[in-house]
């Protein structure tokens, strides 16, 4: 019998890429994936470090396995990733059960990390991130349906909060020949909807070809017979120009949904994080979008109790919010992180008026979404079925919900999972809508 590896992947859209392709060179040195780690020889843990949650939700999973080798369940534990990539002096010596680590620069290496700890070497492999190839060959962990395309890996954005170029590297885009084969396969083993993915998606080709070359890109993507919905995470307001607008715009495949991540609206706050484009530059964008596409979804992320934040800068953030009645938003507290430009300003924010703060902000949004929510009512929309949950219940998503982030529809009927169906909300609570189906 085979060597079988249980694949956790943990984080973002980017670390399940970098698991897709680790389970693929699995599959291609013989080895099987395992659905459940008590069903495995080997468990990978593909960890993410951006921020202390993060962290912990890793080390406990790291942890839950540890338990499970100890009782012989496992013979080896391995860990990837930006966790490992950010605490690869300390990693072996706090967690002594891991018997091999991978930075971010190291993912191809997994088959060679695997053989190793099967016999009983400790080792560790940490390649410089911009040397990685950015395209290999996937296994898809998620539905077929819906799979994700990374344009890019790594960022040269410097925000001062985030340590993600100090764990990724610098950002590099993928030569367009390349995502356009990766899509064409995608789409024959069944994907209709492609999440266009990298740290910013905007700045795409920027450093390859000398010039932003997403709306190229997205055009050419449109023209790929079996996808129906390409989706962009993430955007920055700097970086979007009217060509990208307008291509959105055009294309019918594209869904109208724009995540931007602006993280706060107070200039001052904005130049402290290191962020390029001010207030007045967002707002504009915003105002643009809403002209240009009134049936636009855009969601953003904000940041509260960041360094140097008093109530007179929440003020206008709540105020922005409050004004902008944006139908996505999602509201986080600063995370003071070692290494990171921010965790060494003045000004720093007691955790209990952070966590005020991104409850009053996460109130507003909740009540924001509501009436949004109550307005669909009565309305029609096209559905990608998406099986059903843990209940049983059968659900999809609209062009306004992206997977594991935003809401869902929960339908009567029978849809079969990955098609594309109508259907009517009748009610609405909360970010939660019912609807009954109305064609397949």
């Amino acid at each position: 019998m085979g060597v079988k590896v249980y694949l956790l992947p943990l984080g973002c859209a980017k670390n399940m890429v970098n698991a897709e392709q680790m389970a693929a060179l699995i599959q291609k040195d013989g080895m099987e994936l395992a659905e459940r780690p008590e069903e495995a020889d080997v468990a990978v843990v593909n960890t993410c470090g951006f921020i202390a949650a993060a962290q912990e939700e890793a080390i406990n999973a790291i942890l839950q396995l540890a338990q499970l080798k100890k009782q012989g369940g496992l013979k080896a534990l391995v860990a990837s990733g930006c966790l490992t990539q950010r605490f690869q002096n300390e990693f072996f010596a706090e967690l002594p059960e891991v018997d091999a680590i991978l930075g971010t620069g190291s993912y191809l290496d997994i088959v060679d990390a695997i053989r190793t700890a099967l016999s009983g070497k400790r080792s560790r492999w940490m390649k410089d991130q911009a040397c990685s190839p950015l395209m290999s060959p996937r296994t898809l962990l998620g539905p077929a349906y819906s799979a994700y395309l990374r344009v890019a890996e790594g960022c040269d954005n410097r925000c001062a909060y985030c340590v993600i170029p100090y764990l990724r590297g610098p950002y590099r885009s993928a030569p367009m020949e390349q995502l356009l084969e990766e899509a064409r396969l995608l789409a024959l083993q069944g994907a209709k909807e492609l999440l266009v993915v990298a740290q910013d998606v905007s700045r795409y080709g920027t450093d390859l070809y000398g010039k932003r070359m997403l709306p190229a890109l997205l055009r050419e993507l449109c023209r790929i017979d079996g996808i129906e919905w390409i989706r962009l995470h993430y955007l920055y307001p700097d970086e979007m120009d009217d060509e990208l607008l307008e291509t959105v715009r055009a294309e019918d495949k594209i869904v109208k949904y724009f995540d931007i991540p602006i993280q706060h609206i107070d200039d001052g706050i904005l130049k402290a994080m290191n962020r390029r484009g001010d207030s007045a530059l967002i707002k504009k964008l915003f105002e643009k979008i809403r002209i240009m596409m009134p049936e636009a979804v855009i969601r953003t992320t904000l940041i509260v109790g960041f360094p140097g934040e008093g109530e007179r800068e929440f003020s206008k953030l709540y105020q922005f919010l409050q004004e902008q009645r944006l139908e996505r938003a999602g509201v986080f507290c600063y995370s003071q992180e070692d290494g990171s430009p921010a965790a060494e300003m003045a000004g720093q924010v007691d955790e209990a008026v952070k966590e005020e703060r991104r409850r009053r902000l996460f109130d507003l949004q909740e009540s924001i979404m509501d009436e949004k929510s109550r307005a669909l009512v009565g309305k029609t929309f096209q559905l990608l079925a998406c099986g059903f949950d843990e209940s049983g219940r059968q659900y999809g998503r609209t062009y306004m919900d992206s997977p594991d982030i935003d809401g869902a529809v929960y339908f009567d009927g029978d849809a079969e999972e990955g098609s594309f169906v109508t259907v009517k909300i009748y009610h609405a609570n909360g970010c939660e809508l019912l609807g009954e189906l109305v064609t397949r």
